[in-house]
Formats: C-alpha cells, sequence, structure tokens
C-alpha cells in the first residue's frame, strides 16, 4: 500500500503529529474511524481533527491537504457522481421509495492514488460501496469541496431531472432527506 512518513512542519501535519499519527496510512485509518458528520464550519478542514468529525468533502480534502504538504502530487482529490440507490446505500431505501426513485445521483469525494481508490468518509465505507455505480470523476482541489462541488452537482442533477417529473429545488431536498437518513 502507498504510505510516507509525515515530515512537514506545516500546521496539518503537526496536527497530526500531535495524535501520534506519523504516516500517511495512519491518518487514513485515523480519518476512517471518526464518525461521519458536517463540521460547523465547511472551509476550515482542521475541524474535522478539532471536532473529531468529519463528511467525505473535509475528510478527504484535509488528506488531501497533508498529502500537499509532504510533496505527494500522487494522492489525487475525487470528485464522483454515482448512482446512490437502497442497495449501495441501505438507509436511504425508504426515502427513494417514498419517491418513486431506482436511485439519486450523488457527489462524493474520495482519493485516488496510483489509480487505486480510497474512501475514508466511515469505517465501513470501501470503493466497493460506489465505483460500479460511479457515473463520472473529475479530480479536484480542496478549496473545489466548498462551493464548487455543490455547483457541480446541481449542474448535474439539472440535467439528469430533464427527463424525471422533479425540479432541482425537490430533487435537493429529497437528496438532503437522504443525506440525514446516513446520518441517523
Amino acid at each position: 500500500m502507498f504510505d510516507f512518513i509525515l515530515i512537514s512542519e506545516k500546521s496539518i501535519s503537526k496536527k497530526f503529529q500531535k495524535l501520534e499519527i506519523n504516516s500517511f496510512s495512519e491518518a487514513m485509518k485515523f480519518i476512517k474511524n471518526l464518525p461521519y458528520g458536517r463540521n460547523s464550519n465547511r472551509e476550515n478542514f482542521l475541524l474535522v481533527l478539532n471536532e473529531m468529525k468529519g463528511t467525505c468533502s473535509s475528510k478527504h480534502a484535509l488528506l488531501k491537504k497533508l498529502a500537499i504538504e509532504n510533496q505527494k502530487a500522487e494522492v489525487k482529490l475525487m470528485l464522483g457522481i454515482f448512482r446512490m440507490n437502497g442497495k449501495n446505500t441501505p438507509k436511504i431505501k425508504n426515502t427513494l421509495n417514498e419517491f418513486n426513485l431506482d436511485y439519486i445521483p450523488e457527489a462524493h469525494n474520495y482519493l485516488k492514488i496510483h489509480n487505486q481508490i480510497f474512501d475514508c468518509t466511515t469505517s465501513n465505507s470501501s470503493e466497493l460501496n460506489f465505483v460500479n455505480d460511479l457515473i463520472l470523476e473529475i479530480e479536484i482541489q480542496p478549496s473545489q469541496v466548498i462551493d464548487f462541488k455543490v455547483e457541480f452537482h446541481k449542474n448535474f442533477l439539472n440535467d439528469w431531472i430533464k427527463s424525471k417529473s422533479f425540479s432541482l429545488e425537490e430533487i435537493w431536498i429529497i437528496r438532503e432527506k437522504c443525506i440525514a437518513d446516513l446520518s441517523s
């Protein structure tokens, strides 16, 4: 597995080192085991470590910034759109059924290193949960998980709903209900 020792003297590396986490693989394992939850400020990725929780966006953006600090360009931050359905995300099955949807396109962040996907969203996250339902993926930078990700996702949904009987606002509300289902 890809790994490196945290040698940077910059803030994110120092924060991990204070937690006695000295390698990238240890950092990924630590982040993966933190609970899923939105942070109080989406723009401050260090809150993942301060609040001991994070989303796919904040957790993977933090890990990408850690890789940048340690000059490891092979660690890529990815934005994928996948078909989120009752099979790959069982907690949302009832919500999808309520609105008569087979799936809803969801934006997801993860890392890609030498073409291998790493999903550190939750302790049981795996690329197997979404890779077979992946519609598209692009590489992004950490700052893009804030506004760009939402706009990219909404633009994708706008095209997708043309064949559905929902407005973007209605689909976004259904999507938020699905995300709430994941936190319960």
